[in-house]
């Protein structure tokens, strides 16, 4: 059976994160035909292993391995382009995006209409340092200051969105956290959700706050950049009448 939703997670060194998190995302999901795809970035601990062993109780479970560490964009990517599901959920696999958010993040889908291009998660009671709180709100000021997306939290892992609206995007690196932007620029809607956070239980964050802001610098210009350089026409098609007396002319 072909699934509906095809849930990616970019995970590296999560040993210890990513049983917990994939039972519960089965549990979570039992009502929806669904498969969940995690892609290994070249994790280095016994992520991979453990991955492998849940194929045998999650036959949901699908796993790509990525031969080297290519970032959580590519990640993200690779698994929507292995994905069969129309509609794709994310979220991050350190355990940090409650899996109980997902069916709000899918439910607008179900009402919404063909120009619904994103659910984006925006998380309340965030469980991270305040060093990093601080960071990051001082980031998507930035952000919201140019690129004017409406979103006040576009790193949050939890989102869902049509495969293909993804795969009409250009891909650049970090293009997950400017996923509401780049949405917009092709004229399809974005609306957030309040979502949960918890902290994280084992390993440790693959970014610093320098090194997010050093990155986010260059993307963020980039990204502006793209914006700026979309033209929308409105598109309308000649009635088959018009056609026809142009035909015989």
């Amino acid at each position: 059976m072909t699934p509906d939703v095809s849930v990616v997670l970019p995970a590296k060194d999560e040993a210890g994160n990513i049983a917990t998190l994939l039972r519960s995302i089965g549990s979570v999901l039992q009502d929806y035909p669904h498969e969940i795809i995690v892609v290994d970035d070249a994790s280095t601990d016994g992520t991979r292993q453990e991955l492998a062993a849940l194929q045998i109780t999650l036959p949901q479970l699908r796993v790509i391995c990525h031969d080297r560490s290519c970032g959580q964009s590519a990640a993200i990517r690779s698994g929507v382009l292995a994905a069969r599901g129309s509609l794709i959920a994310t979220l991050d696999a350190d355990g940090q995006n409650p899996p109980e958010n997902l069916p709000s993040l899918l439910a607008p889908f179900r009402h919404g209409g063909p120009t619904l291009g994103l659910v984006q998660g925006q998380r309340v009671g965030r469980r991270d340092l305040w060093t990093r709180r601080l960071a990051s709100r001082l980031a998507n000021r930035i952000r919201a200051g140019l690129l004017r997306d409406g979103v006040q939290d576009s790193g949050c892992g939890l989102k869902a969105f049509p495969r293909e609206a993804y795969l009409s995007l250009p891909f650049f690196d970090h293009i997950h956290r400017f996923m509401p932007a780049m949405i917009a620029r092709e004229g399809l809607e974005v609306i957030t959700i309040p979502v949960t956070h918890a902290p994280r239980a084992f390993g440790r964050s693959k970014y610093s706050n320098l090194q997010r802001a050093l990155v986010g610098i260059v993307d963020l210009l980039g990204a502006a950049w793209l914006i700026r350089r979309r033209r929308l026409p409105q598109v309308q098609e000649l009635p088959r009448a018009a056609r026809d007396m142009r035909g015989a002319a």
